[in-house]
């Protein structure tokens, strides 16, 4: 079932606290299947553009692109049945953030070194988040089993082009570096904020 939640928002790490609060603030469960994870993708566009990003502008596009993906992801590996997925928007002064929770706490997106095959259907959507979001990680649900998803994109740059894709890269150990500015180790994944 569809239905309006109230649910806490995720800590950011490296995030600056906004004393005032968000701007606007939407929050929703879907029920965990491709109806939903369509939906969840629609209402993001919709609110985005009820926030003055219209339909086509950069920011709606992007946000909605990466809500998509997080919600696939939700949908294929973090579906429990009888569990619906939750998906929160907050608009910002510099930032939109959307968060993506499910139930399944033992699948944990990890990236690997290796993209997929290129005649393979899935695997690559964390590289679309990771390229596209200005910084994104996951952290566990707080007081509920499961995990959230987030991401973060800082809305007043400047940009005369969209972000090109990235690449992985290898690291020492068992961290990988994606393009010039993302991190990754084991499950989460932190973009520090561009500077200006």
């Amino acid at each position: 079932m569809n239905s309006p939640i109230s649910t806490q928002r995720v800590h950011a790490p490296g995030a600056e606290a906004e004393t005032a609060g968000p701007l606007h603030e939407f929050a929703m469960a879907f029920t965990s299947s491709p109806r939903g994870a369509r939906l969840a993708r629609r209402l993001v566009s919709h609110r985005l553009d009820a926030w003055g990003h219209p339909y086509g502008g950069w920011v709606n596009d992007t946000l909605t692109l990466i809500t998509a993906e997080l919600a696939a992801n939700s949908v294929r590996h973090g579906h429990v049945p009888g569990r619906d997925f939750h998906v929160r928007l907050t608009h910002g002064t510099d930032t939109v953030r959307v968060e993506v929770t499910d139930t399944r706490t033992e699948r944990v997106p990890v990236l690997t070194d290796a993209e997929p095959p290129g005649d393979a259907e899935s695997g690559r959507g964390l590289l679309i988040v990771a390229g596209l979001a200005t910084r994104w990680a996951v952290a566990s649900r707080d007081g509920a089993p499961g995990k959230t998803v987030w991401a973060e994109l800082a809305w007043r740059e400047t940009r005369t082009t969209r972000p090109s894709a990235t690449v992985f890269t290898p690291t020492a150990g068992m961290a990988w570096r994606i393009g010039p500015s993302v991190s990754v180790a084991g499950a989460s994944v932190v973009r520090p904020a561009r500077s200006r």
